[in-house]
């Protein structure tokens, strides 16, 4: 049989490519014909039009609105989250099989069923409240974090020139020379201070678009620059995106007469969203998630000692739990949030964030190469680029491995990667950079104690996973041997 596959992840990194290779594996392992379309963030190749057209079924492993979805029109389409293509691509499939066996609705129908705006990161029609929740705000996290990493990374590059000084530099536009390195310094954290008051009206208005699509973008842009305006931050541009994208969702379901229907989304519900969000920012909601966020403030400058190590702890198991998913975005985003804030403490909790987000795939690494024999040659072979991904601060390197065998893992990950998250907050580590794994070491404050809290955490997860992997297994047989017995009792 012949398939075509959309996969696509909020943030359009891991997920959807290890989603990809997942179900090309699964093909050529049933020897079946599949073609991928990946729909990430560094862009895709369509699929052709005779791949549609010969295809027996469509099969989309998404977390997100499928782009230009209507090519797929009277094609037999089965549905799934993107990590259940990673969990069982087999599984997807023989569903695909089954799926075109079954008769097809009328093209038109189809078409009209399934059409999507062309920007792709619309909540799935039909999802329940809490996972269409999920998607707008993580749809507001996957536009965010380009301007995470290129600010966040200017502004630390920018201190290993020119130091922690470069921030009282005169601006680029006043002054600048350009055989002077501490100008270009200060050229480097001016780009990337700009590129960080996006941040919050990035985050707003990409919410609001997942609700309620365009009309909700500027109202939601303008919603997060108020935030900003009266010191709500983060948590008033959270707010901001869910109130612009319900103001603009609740007019667009107002009547109008036929001659103004062709303005609405253009001119009138973008005008009258971006009154009624600004209204309220200003005037209702900014304020209290102002006073909100100053507490808060408060509280991170004055943690110190068990507090800190507690927090860093929590965090910690946040970044390992999902490895990519919408908890370990919510403790990375809170750590991205504290480095416009610019404390000790805040910039503390960044280096523990990042530390504890390496754990995972460096842990896996380490104990497939020490114990190989309790791995599958797969398992191995994703084990040796696991020791680059962790090292890089890629926390979804340790996917294939959890996937495979999460009872095991999962638990393991996190206790290692709550250690070091505990232990660098306990140590003091500083980090300014939102991103770059082992490689921004030079930008860390006490780097020897936050490298050796990476270590201690690696070790104490490698060696849970070892003892997890043997638990419950008879001694002396491979890992590799079991899954073998396993996948011929499953086809009997």
């Amino acid at each position: 049989m012949k398939y075509v596959a959309i996969t696509a992840c909020p943030t359009g990194i891991a997920h959807t490519y290890m989603a990809a290779e997942a179900l090309e594996q699964a093909a050529q392992d049933a020897g079946e014909e599949l073609k991928v379309e990946t729909q990430g963030s560094a862009g895709s190749t369509p699929l052709s039009d005779e791949d549609i057209r010969s295809a027996d079924a469509v099969i989309f492993a998404v977390d997100v609105g499928v782009r230009d979805r209507e090519r797929f029109a009277g094609k037999p389409i089965v549905e799934a989250p993107v990590k259940q293509a990673i969990n069982d691509a087999a599984g997807l499939l023989q569903r695909a099989a089954e799926a075109a066996r079954q008769p097809v609705a009328d093209a038109g129908d189809a078409a009209a069923e399934t059409a999507e705006p062309a920007l792709a990161s619309k909540v799935t029609a039909g999802a329940g409240f809490g996972n269409r929740l999920r998607q707008w705000l993580m749809t507001g996290v996957s536009y965010m974090i380009p301007f995470v990493a290129a600010g966040g990374l200017l502004i630390a590059l920018s201190f290993a020139l020119g130091g922690y000084q470069i921030t009282d530099a005169p601006p680029v536009t006043e002054q600048f020379d350009a055989a002077s390195l501490v100008s270009w310094a200060a050229l480097a954290n001016q780009i990337g201070s700009a590129a960080f008051e996006f941040l919050v009206p990035v985050l707003a208005g990409f919410i609001a678009f997942a609700i309620a699509d365009r009309p909700a973008i500027a109202p939601g842009f303008v919603g997060g620059a108020i935030a900003v305006t009266v010191g709500a931050g983060f948590l008033g541009g959270l707010v901001a995106g869910l109130l612009a994208g319900a103001v603009i969702a609740g007019l667009k379901t107002v009547k109008v007469p036929r001659g103004i229907a062709g303005i609405m989304p253009v001119v009138v519900l973008p005008l009258l969203g971006t009154l009624v969000v600004g209204a309220l920012m200003f005037v209702v909601v900014g304020k209290p998630i102002a006073l909100a966020m100053t507490a808060l403030t408060d509280w991170l400058t004055g943690l110190s000692g068990a507090n800190a190590a507690l927090l860093g702890a929590l965090l910690g198991a946040m970044i390992a739990f999902d490895m990519g998913g919408p908890i370990n975005k919510v403790a990375y985003t809170f750590a991205v949030g504290g480095l416009s804030i610019g404390s000790t403490t805040s910039l503390e909790i960044m280096a523990a964030v990042m530390a504890a987000g390496m754990v995972p795939p460096l842990a896996l690494a380490l104990a497939s190469a020490v114990r190989g024999r309790l791995f599958t040659p797969a398992e191995r072979a994703n084990g040796r680029t696991a020791w680059l991904l962790g090292a890089s601060f890629i926390t979804e390197g340790a996917i294939p491995f959890a996937a495979a065998d999460p009872l095991r893992i999962i638990p393991s990950t996190v206790i290692g990667a709550a250690t070091t998250g505990a232990l660098s907050m306990s140590f003091g580590a500083t980090l300014r950079a939102p991103h770059g794994g082992i490689f921004v070491t030079p930008l860390v404050g006490n780097p020897l104690p936050y490298l050796a809290a990476i270590v201690i955490g690696v070790v104490v997860s490698a060696a849970a996973v070892l003892v997890a992997k043997q638990i419950g297994r008879p001694a002396g047989e491979p890992a590799a041997e079991q899954t073998a017995e396993r996948t011929a009792a499953v086809a009997a």
